[in-house]
């Protein structure tokens, strides 16, 4: 007979896709180890001109192709490239959500610690994160709010070579945090239509000198 799913008795739900995300991405690491290319956030990662098309690293790429911002959901990007030392930062939908109008937030340079990066570039990203969750609370006027940053692959980040955070909006009784529930993922608004709704936001509270 199962255990009463009491306050004090814990239930498990399992989202078998995220095992398989993250065993896709350590295969992709390990296959650029043997390969001897740069580790993620090496220096093949801090220019343009050296970083390849594509990695295991989504969010650098992103950064590195502004032309493809409406394709890659890209709501928000600031600073620039060529800025010294390089700034700036991305809010972009989460492809894998855990619920609807999920954003992730990093900043252009990739980095595996949140302390790895200087006290000005962590502010820069607290302030792009502040961002974040303003663009979520006027678009989508939730009853709650999720802010968070997993740091490394054993806290269960899925790129750990590039520190990002998850603004994630709650209501009551939705997806209780989890995109899966019985191997089920209930996200009822297409990622086109979401990016269109936060890009509409943005552009009325966007402030004039904000790039």
């Amino acid at each position: 007979m199962p255990e009463d799913p009491s306050p004090t008795h814990a239930t498990n739900l399992h989202a078998p896709w995220r095992r398989s995300y993250m065993d896709m991405l350590s295969a992709q690491m390990k296959s650029k180890g043997e390969a001897g290319g740069e580790p993620q956030g090496g220096p093949a990662l801090q220019s343009r001109a050296s970083a390849p098309a594509t990695s295991s690293n989504f969010l650098r790429d992103y950064w590195l192709h502004p032309e493809r911002d409406d394709a890659n959901h890209v709501i928000v990007r600031t600073g620039t490239e060529d800025a010294t030392p390089s700034s700036g930062g991305l809010i972009l939908l989460n492809r894998y959500p855990y619920a609807n109008g999920h954003l992730l937030v990093c900043l252009a340079q990739p980095r595996m610690r949140l302390l790895d990066y200087t006290p000005d570039q962590r502010a820069e990203l607290w302030s792009l994160v502040d961002l974040a969750v303003e663009l979520c609370e006027k678009t989508l006027e939730p009853q709650g709010v999720n802010v968070g940053l997993n740091q490394g692959a054993a806290a269960g980040a899925g790129v750990p070579e590039h520190v990002h955070v998850h603004v994630v909006p709650r209501w009551g009784g939705d997806v209780n945090f989890m995109s899966a529930v019985a191997s089920i993922r209930v996200i009822p608004s297409a990622l086109d239509d979401m990016a269109r709704r936060y890009r509409a936001t943005w552009g009325r509270i966007r402030p004039p000198h904000r790039t």
